[in-house]
């Protein structure tokens, strides 16, 4: 049994690392962003079906407690990305053992985690959901939305160190079969819970954790096949090289991941003294959003295992390639996506809300958005590379630039001086500032690169 796993990893070694790379990162891709244009999907799903309860207030706490899933998201790619980018570079130098201790090390961790979150945010369920940015008329349907999604925190977060670790090991059709199914089964669950059961928004949130917990199945067992790593307690290891580790691969997702919350609960707030209808709008556009930028995530994610395989192989001169293939191919797809934002967001805010006052709010807004979407093909795969080759400092900066330390400080001085307009424009002034500093980080790794390779 060993013998043959030690066969599956060897051929897997030569696939990623003399497969040509536009090949590769394509072939790795397609799951990829199946996996996130499903997952984005059913993260509108809820705003969607609570959206037909014609309540801004209902669509409006879909919106609150977004910002809180965004938390359990972070802790889950913290561990997911912290010990995904380890294990990539460890199977590019082939040491098998390493990387099968620190993938049950980062399962646990985040399993912790996520028992931890529940347990918390049960106890401060009411101050937790004003923390948010809930109003007194959304609070109702914002406790009973909160307090369902809290129950799933655990198998969410430790779901998405599966999904990551399988990618980083280049098995992304393993972690798109589990993400997916889960997926397509909230989708079903949604109508089923809210209408025929009357749950209301509570059912949008039983539809999420359940679905949740199918994925987290599934990928568990599909750590077992394909000549994946393991999870096995027997394997985890509460030292502290592991964890320094896990923090420096994963510090930049839970900087992005923990300030997109932090950034979701400041424009809930700006957004707040227009009405529940400004709120609900934004809340809105955030998905739209998410769900148009998902395929070139996806994209950039069939680059990280290339790039953490060929970094830790030596083969730098594959990750400039890689880099620059995915540079190109998003901004082109970010283009296209942005031109139809533009002409349509009228219609892609109705969708969700066919109030007049949320229309006339998130077509600003989504607009707004579209106008600098394509500058995030540079910002992500940037962002992207520098993490997965250990550039913990500058990919963790570029990480809190666009959600964080543009965007916070942007959205309560814009919010001041325009009004809601400034509210509306304060994502892609953050994006413009994001990318001035993106631009001389990366070519200064690119240039790293080349030194690196005239060493050898």
């Amino acid at each position: 049994m060993e013998d043959r796993m030690d066969e599956k990893q060897e051929l897997k070694f030569h696939q990623m690392t003399e497969t040509p790379v536009s090949r590769l990162i394509c072939r790795l891709a397609l799951p990829c962003i199946i996996s996130m244009l499903v997952t984005s999907f059913y993260n509108m799903a809820d705003t969607f079906f609570v959206g037909m309860l014609k309540s801004n207030s209902a669509t409006g706490a879909v919106g609150v407690v977004f910002s809180l899933m965004a938390i359990i998201q972070a802790v889950g790619f913290f561990f997911g990305h912290g010990s995904g980018n380890f294990i990539s570079r460890e199977l590019g130098k082939q040491n098998y053992q390493e990387a099968s201790n620190m993938a049950s090390t980062g399962f646990f961790s985040a399993l912790a985690a996520g028992v931890l979150i529940c347990v918390l945010g049960q106890i401060f369920l009411q101050p937790l959901a004003m923390l948010l940015g809930s109003t007194n008329t959304i609070l109702p349907y914002t406790k009973a939305y909160l307090q369902v999604i809290l129950l799933g925190a655990p198998w969410m977060t430790s779901s998405l160190v599966l999904n990551n670790q399988l990618r980083y090991q280049g098995s992304a059709a393993y972690a798109m079969v589990g993400i997916t199914s889960g997926a397509v089964l909230n989708i079903l669950l949604d109508p089923l819970l809210i209408f025929t059961f009357g749950l209301g928004v509570a059912g949008a949130a039983w539809a999420t954790i359940v679905s949740q917990f199918i994925s987290f199945c599934l990928l568990l067992s599909g750590c077992a096949r394909g000549g994946n790593l393991r999870i096995h307690i027997s394997h985890l290891q509460l030292k502290l090289p592991y964890y320094i580790q896990i923090i420096r691969g994963g510090l930049p997702s839970l900087a992005r991941q923990g300030l997109a919350s932090v950034a979701t609960i400041c424009l809930n707030r700006a957004a707040g003294p227009y009405g529940d209808a400004a709120i609900a709008a934004m809340g809105v556009v955030q998905r739209i959003m998410m769900f148009g930028g998902s395929a070139m995530i996806g994209f950039g994610q069939g680059f990280q295992p290339v790039c953490g395989f060929n970094y830790g192989a030596k083969l730098y001169h594959r990750v400039k390639e890689g880099f620059w293939f995915c540079v190109k191919a998003s901004t082109l797809f970010l283009l296209a996506v942005s031109s139809l934002g533009l002409l349509f967001a009228p219609q892609l805010i109705a969708l969700f809300r066919d109030d007049p006052d949320v229309v006339l709010i998130g077509s600003s807004a989504l607009r707004f958005q579209c106008v600098t979407l394509c500058l995030s093909g540079w910002i992500v795969m940037s962002n992207m590379m520098l993490q997965t080759i250990g550039k913990t400092a500058g990919a963790t900066f570029l990480a809190m630039s666009r959600q964080g330390v543009f965007f916070i400080p942007l959205v309560y001085i814009l919010s001041v001086t325009l009004g809601l307009l400034g509210v509306e424009l304060t994502q892609a002034a953050s994006d413009v500032l994001t990318l001035l500093c993106a631009v001389p980080i990366q070519l200064r790794a690119l240039r790293e690169l080349d030194s690196l390779a005239r060493q050898q």
